[in-house]
């Protein structure tokens, strides 16, 4: 790879195919002067997502929020089968934060591919984002070391049951949409 092919490589992940962000960080006229065909910049974005499905973990929601981002430039139903195979094999054992969060991530990921993705994949991570959901009301509040509620904008178990039986009701809205 050339070196400036390299440089806009480089500003297209770091705001993740963001014009507007680029903009705003006074980059996007130097990005555009590279000329990358639209091809190239939908390859790069595969390949980051790519990286980040591997890097799903029950310990953070770092890489399910990268792909989140991804999502907003990037549709392809390979993305949710992913992140919807990790999540009904894994995020069970997570505590009730990190649950909490990667069904909404989950199923802000299928919002933005909702276009690209069959009713059948859209019924099944619906299906896992409600289970995950009911999993976190219905189980009492764990908390890993690391983990804090008040960094999401919750103070206890009632505020973050409240998360999951919106997250619930915006399944009913995907669903019928």
């Amino acid at each position: 790879m050339t070196e400036p092919t390299q440089r806009a490589k480089e500003l297209y992940i770091q705001f993740l195919g963001h014009f507007l962000n680029m903009h705003k960080a006074g980059v996007l006229k130097e990005y555009k002067s590279f000329e990358i065909p639209r091809e190239v910049e939908l390859e790069w974005l595969q390949e980051w997502a790519m990286e980040h499905v591997k890097q799903l973990s029950i310990r953070d929601w770092d890489a399910i929020t990268i792909l989140e981002s991804i999502s907003r430039n990037y549709q392809d139903s390979w993305i949710v089968e992913k992140v919807v195979s990790f999540a009904s094999r894994n995020i069970m054992s997570a505590d009730s934060l990190v649950r909490l969060i990667y069904a909404e991530k989950m199923l802000e990921i299928i919002r933005s591919h909702n276009q690209v993705i069959t009713k059948e994949l859209l019924f099944q991570g619906c299906k896992v984002a409600v289970q995950i959901l009911e999993d976190v009301i219905s189980q009492p509040l764990v908390i890993d070391p690391g983990h804090e509620l008040k960094e999401h904008n919750l103070k206890d178990k009632r505020a973050l049951n409240s998360r999951a039986q919106q997250g619930i009701e915006e399944v009913k809205v995907l669903i019928n949409s």
